[in-house]
């Protein structure tokens, strides 16, 4: 990015997603006194975000995940990051590190995702790192990332998988039974074994760590 101006690096345009006004202001402050960074919007929804974006052609957003009525900040990556033409590049900045958060937000399109717990000099080097699309993460973040792709993955059998799609579609035991073409006992045996493998006690938790290993088709 060059300033036609004099010549130099333009600044990275600064799109700013939060639904707290308090901490928006304070995001806008601390960005206005970072170099080579200009904030040209700020949304409260990711709706409001979205709208911006098209307008203003951000060259990163900084985007929040838990954005109250509407939709949430990881389907606003996923919007962002799959339009046509000039997507901007999409920094995650949260208080939440849980796996699955992290899962949702990088398979989103997320660029890099970082704890609002960090220096300012550690989000300003993540913003110009994004503007170049290469990928920043908070160091607890990378640590996460890690230590999940060296985890082996659970064993599951062809036939524990297929009920474990069906179950993430929100079929029933019933409806599972019909759509494999097997007992509902057969379906409950295999779902007591899913739960031992993955170490869950339910349905629920069942798809959410099959989504956060991947093992999901």
């Amino acid at each position: 990015m060059t300033d036609p101006a004099d010549g130099g690096p333009a600044p990275v345009r600064i799109l700013v997603c939060d639904d707290h006004v308090v901490v928006r202001a304070g995001l806008l402050a601390l960005l206005d006194s970072a170099p080579g960074i200009e904030v040209v919007g700020e949304a409260g929804t990711g709706e409001e975000a979205l709208a911006l974006a098209a307008r203003l052609a951000p060259d990163v957003v900084l985007m929040d995940l838990q954005l109250g009525a509407g939709i949430d900040g990881v389907e606003t990556t996923r919007r962002l990051t799959a339009g046509t033409g000039r997507a901007p590049y999409v920094l995650v900045l949260t208080t939440y590190d849980t796996d699955a958060d992290i899962t949702r937000a990088i398979e989103a399109g997320a660029t890099g995702y970082l704890l609002k717990a960090e220096r300012p000099e550690e989000l300003f080097a993540a913003i110009h790192a994004a503007a170049q699309g290469r990928t920043a993460l908070s160091g607890p973040v990378a640590g996460r990332v890690m230590a999940n792709l060296r985890k082996p993955r659970p064993a599951l059998t062809n036939r524990e998988r297929d009920i474990l799609a069906q179950l993430a579609t929100g079929l029933g035991n019933r409806e599972i039974a019909r759509a494999l073409f097997i007992s509902e006992a057969t379906v409950k045996t295999h779902l007591r074994r899913i739960y031992d493998k993955l170490g869950v006690d339910t349905r629920a938790g069942a798809v959410a760590v099959a989504k956060e290993q991947r093992l999901l088709p």
